[in-house]
């Protein structure tokens, strides 16, 4: 008979977000009158900048004549993305990277849930807590975890790096030994950012304990603070130790057109059983080769774009929009007596809730009083109970709306 892989079961619930678009479905169902403004999952409003449109445009003209059409493409990327990538995002930082080293995904959240699979089974991982949901989720499912501990709220067997206001929400590198590390920095969901001294503690942490870090810059376009570095790369030896992803989804509004990249550097290295390094890029060039077969070519252009002049000016005027929209909801709510983290390098706002309440009760009572979705803490992990994130990717109107309403709830008196 076929088998069920029963890590799966551990799992004890739903997806985070499936979970409050179901409860905010519900609620709409019910209250159809209720203008609901949407500040929860992380998704981007503003339309596609009008260069990565044209560039659109101009490959699928392409791929309707024979002589330009293309098929089956590179499974590591067409090589006109990887040299814009290379050029735009780290020869511009000083950063010198080869172009077998940049290999170019559908999105960063299929990046970050298959890495994982060039290491061994019986890897032991850290995250941050709070943490994006996806890089415990995929690792419960290749059974890299205990079971669910219910009284706990973890699983067994994970070290979990408490983020907490005493250490600025930044995570610190574990006490005890581990094989992969996952940061993201700027964090989601908190949407605090470590320096550069910071962040070379953690690579020199991992060079000591030999453990490698899966860096999550997805965020990095936000970065406003002159210390907060944009690669892990800029740290030096960082190529020992580190794979970093990127997704155009927040910095070029790629949600739904999906691209991202992963760099493994050929410096980077894991160990067989008996001791012997391994050079970890050919592994996941590999697992791409055989799992992969590369992102549309259409949809490389159109991020190759993003690195023109006219589309990195007109995507960052949408960046500074967002941020604008962070500032409001920061200012606004620090204003309305809220004791609020981030939004300064990152277009989250994290959110302590008041007179001590749960996150799932401060959410219920957002939606049924203010008709405003958020995103509860704990939902990231138990260090995220007692507060609530926030997204800056909505309209800078329903933005100012929403602050609005939940100031006027006089949750403060």
């Amino acid at each position: 008979m076929a088998h069920v892989n029963e890590n799966y079961l551990k799992l004890p619930g739903n997806y985070l977000f499936a979970t409050i678009a179901k409860k905010v479905d519900a609620y709409s169902k019910a209250h159809p009158e209720a203008n609901i403004i949407r500040l929860g999952i992380g998704d981007v409003t503003r339309p596609l900048a009008p260069a990565i449109i044209n560039a659109m445009h101009k490959a699928v003209d392409e791929m309707g004549k024979a002589e330009t059409f293309r098929g089956y493409g590179p499974e590591q990327g067409y090589d006109f993305l990887r040299q814009a990538i290379i050029d735009g995002d780290y020869k511009t930082r000083g950063i010198d990277l080869e172009l077998d080293e940049v290999f170019v995904g559908d999105g960063a959240k299929t990046d970050v849930a298959c890495i994982q699979e060039i290491f061994g089974d019986d890897l032991k991982f850290a995250v941050a807590d709070p943490v994006y949901p996806v890089y415990l989720d995929s690792n419960v499912m290749f059974g890299h975890t205990g079971d669910w501990n219910a009284e706990k709220g973890i699983y067994d067997g994970v070290v979990y790096l408490p983020c907490t206001p005493e250490n600025g929400f930044k995570a610190e590198p574990p006490k005890e030994k581990v094989d992969i590390v996952y940061l993201c920095n700027p964090s989601n969901p908190t949407g605090t950012a470590m320096s550069k001294e910071e962040l070379t503690n953690w690579v020199k942490a991992a060079k000591e304990n030999n453990f490698i870090i899966i860096y999550d810059s997805a965020y990095e376009t936000y970065i406003t603070e002159p210390d907060v570095p944009h690669s892990i790369f800029e740290i030096e030896g960082a190529k020992e130790v580190a794979i970093e992803l990127r997704s155009y989804s927040k910095c070029a509004g790629f949600t739904g057109t999906r691209c991202s990249y992963v760099v493994v550097p050929h410096a980077c290295v894991a160990y067989k059983k008996d001791g012997t390094a391994v050079e970890l890029n050919p592994l996941w060039n590999r697992r791409q080769c055989t799992f992969f077969n590369g992102t549309p070519y259409i949809v490389q252009r159109a991020a190759e774009a993003y690195y023109s002049p006219e589309g990195q000016k007109q995507c960052l005027a949408d960046v500074e929009y967002y941020m604008e929209n962070a500032h409001i909801i920061r200012d606004g709510l620090t204003e309305a007596g809220f004791t609020v983290y981030g939004a300064t390098n990152s277009p989250y706002a994290w959110v302590q809730t008041p007179n001590g309440m749960k996150s799932w009760d401060f959410f219920d009572l957002l939606l049924e009083k203010a008709h405003v979705v958020t995103t509860p803490g704990s939902g990231f992990g138990p260090h995220g109970e007692g507060y609530l994130r926030l997204t800056a990717f909505g309209t800078k109107e329903n933005t100012v709306e929403a602050v609005k309403r939940i100031a006027d709830l006089k949750l403060f008196k």
